[in-house]
């Protein structure tokens, strides 16, 4: 099954630390994007691919007018075999209410996926953020009001101030809330955005507080029962997000919309980030970025940040009798040092090893 990825690239504001594509919001902006969205996803008529999740990512798609959403979503099910899709929408606290649940749930959308990132309203207004907790819990209890039962929340770790105790009570009521799905990110200073400056990198965590936040927060959250299955992600048990779980498995998907990435029939593609050149061109520009992605390589990197890890059969496949057996030895090493586990025929990460999950799976790919 193909997942379909929809970037929405409108925002009221620009978060001071956030690097995605994004551009300011009007009516009349929003309504040639999503002729344009319809126009891309039409292509796809009798073309015979199948369905099963959709991902509305920005920006902020909550932008989105609730019509708007549901004309995408009628072309998605003219278009594709949809196979009981898990979709997805990104929403701001901010700029959603119980009305535009209610519309969004009427659309199609079955899944949210609330930006909260703290409950502590001071970091919120340092993230540059426009909702307070208070707004973020009011979100979700409309949303549930509106019949949704699959929401996913986000946390930020290592924020200008945070400390452990405010990370524990900042988890601890975002927990409290209806909630699914917990998505908790490390907070990354990226190039090109106002955060990459000396005075917030003074203020941010950092590396021994960042392990120390992040092996709390999975912690944290197993004990209330989110279970972690990647990196950054942790769900209820049979909630995780069937979307961004294509991504980590190697599955395929369509990305359309401004600076969305595709994976599909074994080419990596994507489209530029410019608005304006999307909206007004008849289908989108897409630029090849891997004509031919390297397997190997891929399972590897994608699927250490799992916590099912890989397997010994299958790199085996990918990459050979002996490239497996030095893995298992290479595995074996680092298991001793906490970092690994080997269990089963599998090689997966601990929490210590996720945090240093880049040079782990470099070792990996380069031995």
């Amino acid at each position: 099954m193909t997942g379909l990825y929809i970037h929405v690239p409108f925002c009221l504001r620009k978060c001071p630390y956030c690097d995605f594509y994004s551009t300011g919001w009007s009516m009349e902006a929003s309504d040639s994007f999503t002729d344009a969205v319809v126009r891309n996803i039409k292509r796809w008529q009798g073309k015979g691919v199948s369905v099963d999740t959709v991902y509305f990512g920005g920006g902020t798609p909550s932008l989105l007018t609730p019509e708007q959403t549901g004309s995408i979503l009628d072309a998605v099910a003219a278009s594709f075999s949809l196979e009981k899709p898990e979709v997805t929408m990104e929403c701001n606290p901010s700029s959603s209410d119980y009305d535009k649940f209610c519309g969004y749930r009427a659309a199609g959308v079955n899944r949210l996926s609330f930006g909260v990132q703290s409950a502590d309203d001071s970091q919120l207004r340092t993230l540059g953020r426009l909702h307070s907790f208070r707004q973020a819990g009011a979100a979700v209890s409309d949303a549930v009001k509106a019949g949704f039962f699959n929401i996913s929340c986000d946390i930020m770790l290592g924020l200008c101030g945070q400390t452990p105790e405010s990370l524990e009570d900042s988890i601890d009521r975002i927990c409290s809330l209806p909630v699914t799905h917990i998505s908790a990110y490390m907070l990354k200073i990226e190039e090109n955005t106002p955060y990459n400056c000396d005075e917030i990198k003074k203020s941010v965590a950092d590396d021994e507080l960042m392990r120390i936040m992040y092996l709390t927060a999975v912690d944290m959250l197993e004990d209330k029962g989110f279970m972690q299955y990647e990196i950054s992600n942790f769900a209820k048990p049979g909630m995780e997000s069937r979307h961004n779980l294509k991504y980590w498995l190697g599955g395929e998907y369509i990305g359309i919309g401004p600076s969305a990435h595709s994976y599909f029939q074994g080419k990596r593609y994507m489209c530029p980030d410019d608005v304006k050149s999307f909206a007004a061109n008849n289908l989108q520009a897409e630029l090849v970025t891997d004509e031919k992605p390297d397997r190997l390589e891929e399972y590897i990197m994608l699927g250490l940040r799992l916590k099912e890890g890989i397997s010994l059969s299958r790199l085996s496949e990918l990459g050979g009798r002996e490239f497996a057996k030095k893995a298992a030895a290479n595995a074996l090493a680092l298991e001793k040092g906490g970092l690994c586990r080997c269990d089963g025929g599998r090689i997966a990460l601990t929490p210590e090893g996720f945090l240093v999950s880049n040079a782990v799976i470099l070792h990996f790919i380069e031995s």
